[in-house]
């Protein structure tokens, strides 16, 4: 119940006007913070939310690729320079925000993690390395500002910080795949 109250707390401190205004000024800090803190705070909500509406979770997402295909829709979503823009003109996006980040990505995606098998978490980790792959070069390599918003060094940035997440992941799933990881998960016996 605790990490309930500490995700909410944290979606409740990120949607005040001082702090949403300062993370929204620049770019790197509205798409690599902002929405990241917002997925964490569905991430920590999800155990309550899972356990007052069991029987949704058990029917739509027995097999966990329901949800991990409805955090990939999200997410696509969110990376698109268009809907940031919208994001900072619209209120309605920017409250599609706050609502679609914790509970349409957080959220089920923690419900779906347990239930993948291995290669599907490997497989899943791939896809996101693609994705900010793909979106480090567009937002590096474009020639004019995707966002109209903000500055070209600012869309710079994020495509810098998509290529440290891509090498991240790479490494990451690399490790998984040459090290026996189930030496962390087993319980001493003794």
């Amino acid at each position: 119940m605790r990490q309930f109250y500490y995700g909410l707390a944290l979606l409740l401190f990120l949607a005040l006007p001082p702090v949403r205004h300062l993370m929204e000024s620049i770019m790197a800090m509205h798409m690599h913070m902002q929405m990241m803190l917002l997925f964490v705070s569905g991430l920590l909500m999800s155990p309550f939310i899972q356990k007052k509406i069991p029987g949704v979770f058990a029917k739509f997402n027995k097999t966990g690729y329901p949800g991990l295909l409805l955090f990939l829709i999200i997410l696509f979503y969110w990376m698109l320079p268009r809907t940031m823009d919208e994001s900072l003109e619209i209120w309605s996006v920017e409250l599609f925000k706050f609502i679609s980040l914790p509970f349409l990505a957080g959220v089920p995606l923690r419900d779906s993690w347990p239930k993948l098998r291995e290669a599907a978490q490997v497989s899943f980790f791939l896809i996101l390395g693609v994705i900010f792959s793909a979106l480090s070069y567009l937002y590096v390599f474009s020639e004019s500002t995707l966002c109209n918003n903000y500055l070209m060094t600012d869309q710079k940035t994020v495509g810098y910080g998509f290529m440290f997440l891509a090498v991240s992941i790479l490494i990451y799933v690399l490790l998984m795949l040459f090290t026996d990881q189930r030496q962390y998960f087993e319980q001493d016996s003794g």
